[in-house]
């Protein structure tokens, strides 16, 4: 019986903490502050290579032109004839008595 008078008190607790709780107060707009977070539509910008900046680009522009200056400079135009002749002569693209008319014509 003893259990039972304690379970009974147990119950009656329970039912009196709930009758003392205290009511939560919000802000007044704190439901549409929290609706305009969730539901607000966010925009993303899709941005093409945003790291080309414009001081890559720069740095970009100048490595070629110096790529460039460098390959124009080390060209002669005699050795490039010269391995053009070699590669088709290596392949069989010419015969070595076409090459030698090539050289008399230069």
């Amino acid at each position: 019986m003893n259990t039972k008078k304690d379970i009974q008190d147990k119950i009656d607790n329970t039912l009196n903490s709930i009758s003392k709780r205290n009511d939560l107060k919000a802000s007044p707009f704190f439901k549409d502050k929290t609706m305009l977070l969730l539901f607000s539509e966010k925009k993303k910008e899709h941005v093409f290579l945003a790291w080309f900046t414009p001081k890559f680009q720069l740095a970009t522009l100048l490595c070629f032109i110096v790529l460039n200056l460098v390959a124009f400079t080390q060209m002669n135009t005699s050795s490039t004839t010269q391995n053009i002749l070699d590669f088709a002569e290596t392949h069989g693209l010419m015969e070595s008595e076409d090459i030698e008319t090539v050289y008399v014509i230069e």
